[in-house]
């Protein structure tokens, strides 16, 4: 079974719910709640927008996320200061074979 794991790899600002290194997995479907550290309904729709293409093979960098074809890069649409008292986080997705 295909699956995309999603890596907190920064934070620009705060985020009050992820941390560096919290992890999200995603296997066919299915949110992998057991290997998945937190949840935030910011970033998710972010991250959903790419889960199936990069799930199925998809080319990250055709895709615009990234300069290297085995990671992408997708960021929380939380814009931070001066805009909002949060902060953007920044995920890393690889694609996995289970």
């Amino acid at each position: 079974m295909e699956r995309v794991v999603f890596e907190v790899v920064e934070i620009r600002g705060k985020c009050s719910v992820h941390r560096l290194g919290d992890k999200i997995t995603i296997e066919g479907a299915r949110i992998v709640l057991e290997e998945t550290d937190a949840l935030c309904i910011h970033a998710l729709p972010s991250l959903l927008h790419y889960a199936v293409a990069l799930r199925e093979g998809i080319s990250p960098v055709k895709l615009g996320l990234s300069k290297d074809e085995g990671v992408a890069y997708i960021q929380c649409l939380d814009p931070g200061e001066p805009y909002t008292s949060g902060g953007t986080v920044v995920f890393m997705a690889k694609r996995e074979r289970k």
